[in-house]
């Protein structure tokens, strides 16, 4: 469901700009709300199928016959994701790197959940835990772990599996799956193509051995989604089951070859629908090829529904979530490799669309806007006291052409002026000659780091939201390509050691005071020679846990196993190597054990100490 960042990084030097295509609304067209206003990213629907055929078309004819048409990639970066590990699903409102806490009568002790970029909005990863019990997925098969024994107590295949990493969700007993598709689809799909499809699992793990609940299998590619309490959206980007090289196919076409379908198979029964044409919303501009639908999915609900889906058409592959909003971003470079045309890296634009999900029920498309450039991952994005704070690089062309181009970041300050995401203020000058490789927002201060030889940590002040100010600046070799806040004004960073010309030594944490926003200091820093931490490219791979001080981050491939490190004052000091030769992907602390997962068991070790514990290996065969 994601891409790696280092693709990422390589995709933006071919940064072409080509714009989503362009569609004058059709006749039939309305306009969302009395009083309605035009732009660029006006949120209009259709009243009729008619009406949203007849504009489908006229847009996929203008953009396949200036375009070429294109694959485009299913994926996309940020969450492309690329993200973080530590708010318990059991608080609803816990801060990521904070230990979650459960009441009962059975007392369940303080736990480390998934580090999220939003405290009470989850995200799928391949772990998850309640405190009482350890729920991951690997190679298509769920398994669940007794905390209290240290033992398998359930092993489950699931349909589905197609050798794409699997991710979930868990609520109370119930376990979601997210199953993305394999392959991408591409506006190119012949007749004699199967489309593609991605899969929804529902697990139900309060009998003894999981069982399967229900499937939803869905059009399209399963980008991300958020969870908050009950309710999981589902950010799912699709096209049209249509041969897009092929005019007369486009003018054969119906609308049930272009709107997203859907199949939910529960309890032996299997329904079959596809959004509405009244539930479309589309920008005034856009491509006809891309669509993205939003799914809601009750888990407190008795079974699994598909919810009431709402479609915009638009791409997508960035999703960043609060309790209220969810926002799905996309930038234009991701539609021109392979056109064939000039290469024009400064004209390259993000589009972010917002959807209402206060409320349950279906989520309302209720806001677009755009910027300059292109988002690094979700944490690029941070909504606060009603202003969205956005930060890009953009790639500015030069006479030698594209590999000439330079860049230079600036970070947007969005607010919601009735259906538009306008702009109320831009800070620009950031890192010229080098682009972001990681961006964090605590409160109303913003971090973002860049890179190409030296690493500049600018502090930017967003408490006036209309005016930001840079106020601070730190250069260091190397860089961090994830930030994590650890309180008392304090910073982690995990990235790259390199040298005085930009070289890539190996694995660094840093630790950074930003107590004083106008003097950001490094107080300590650990480096390994050589190697690469997942948690650089996903920070769901991140552990933070302040009751100990303790940070560990897998690393490979110089060694296999997780490094572990202890923050204590202003150092950091090397508390050990935990599982050797094994590839560890996550890790969680439940009271005081420290729990890694690998892709053929658990390893339970003392927090403190890192004593080996325990060894939970899962079924070689699973039927």
């Amino acid at each position: 469901m994601k891409l790696d960042r280092q693709c990422v990084i390589g995709l933006a030097l071919c940064a072409f700009g080509l714009l989503l295509g362009g569609c004058t609304p059709g006749p039939g067209a309305k306009a969302h709300g009395p009083g309605a206003r035009t732009g660029s990213l006006s949120l209009l629907a259709y009243d009729s199928c008619d009406a949203a055929m007849s504009s489908l078309k006229a847009a996929a004819r203008l953009a396949t016959s200036q375009r070429g048409a294109t694959a485009v990639p299913a994926a996309r970066p940020g969450d492309a994701r690329a993200q973080p590990g530590t708010a318990g699903p059991a608080a609803a409102g816990a801060a990521a790197g904070a230990p979650a806490a459960q009441s009962g009568v059975t007392a369940t002790p303080d736990y480390s959940g998934t580090n999220v970029h939003e405290a009470g909005v989850d995200e799928p990863d391949i772990v998850k835990t309640d405190g009482r019990r350890i729920v991951t997925v690997t190679s298509g098969v769920l398994h669940v772990v007794d905390v209290a024994s240290r033992r398998v107590t359930g092993e489950v295949r699931l349909p589905g599996a197609s050798g794409a990493q699997a991710e979930l969700l868990l609520r109370g007993d119930r376990a979601l799956v997210l199953f993305p598709s394999s392959a991408a689809p591409t506006p190119t799909t012949r007749a004699d193509l199967q489309p593609f499809t991605s899969e929804v699992v529902l697990v139900d793990l309060s009998g003894g051995q999981p069982q399967l609940a229900g499937t939803l299998t869905v059009d399209g590619t399963a980008i991300d989604a958020r969870q908050v309490g009950g309710v999981a959206r589902l950010v799912v980007r699709s096209t049209p089951r249509v041969d897009a090289w092929d005019p007369a196919a486009i003018d054969a076409a119906t609308i049930s070859d272009w709107l997203p379908r859907y199949r939910l198979s529960v309890d032996g029964q299997t329904t079959s629908g596809m959004v509405g044409c009244q539930q479309v919303s589309r920008p005034l501009h856009f491509s006809g090829l891309t669509m993205l639908t939003v799914y809601s999915l009750d888990l407190d609900a008795d079974s699994l529904t598909v919810g009431d889906p709402a479609t915009v058409l638009a791409d997508g592959g960035v999703v960043y979530g609060t309790g209220d909003s969810l926002y799905v971003a996309a930038d234009d470079r991701w539609m021109a490799a392979g056109t064939g045309g000039a290469p024009t890296p400064s004209s390259t634009r993000t589009q972010i669309y917002k959807f209402d999900v206060s409320r349950p029920g279906q989520p309302v498309y209720e806001a677009s806007g755009e910027v300059p450039g292109s988002l690094i991952d979700q944490y690029a994005m941070s909504e606060y006291d009603g202003a969205l704070r956005v930060v890009t690089t953009a790639f500015i062309a030069a006479p030698g052409g594209l590999w000439s181009a330079t860049s230079e970041s600036a970070l947007h300050v969005l607010r919601q002026q009735g259906e538009s995401l306008s702009e109320i203020a831009q800070l620009g000058g950031l890192g010229r000659g080098e682009r972001v490789y990681s961006v964090r927002f605590v409160g109303s201060t913003g971090y973002v780091v860049t890179f190409r030889q030296t690493d500049p940590l600018y502090v930017v002040d967003l408490s006036d939201p209309t005016s930001p100010e840079a106020v601070g600046e730190l250069q260091l070799t190397g860089y961090s390509a994830y930030l994590h806040p650890a309180g008392d004004g304090r910073l982690i960073g995990v990235g790259q050691e390199a040298n005085a010309r930009g070289r890539v030594l190996g694995v660094q944490v840093s630790l950074f005071d930003v107590g004083d926003p106008s003097k950001p200091a490094l107080l300590a820093r650990y480096q390994l020679n050589g190697g690469h931490s997942e948690a650089e490219a996903d920070p769901h791979a991140f552990l933070y846990w302040p009751e100990t001080g303790l940070v560990l981050i897998p690393v490979t491939p110089a060694w296999n196993g997780a490094l572990a490190l202890t923050i204590d004052g202003n150092s950091i000091h090397q508390l050990g190597r935990v599982g050797p030769g094994r590839q560890i992907r996550r890790s969680l602390v439940i009271g005081d054990t420290l729990w890694t997962v690998t892709d053929t068991g658990l390893g339970a070790n003392q927090v403190r100490t890192l004593a080996a514990e325990g060894w939970v290996p899962f079924s070689p065969t699973v039927p």
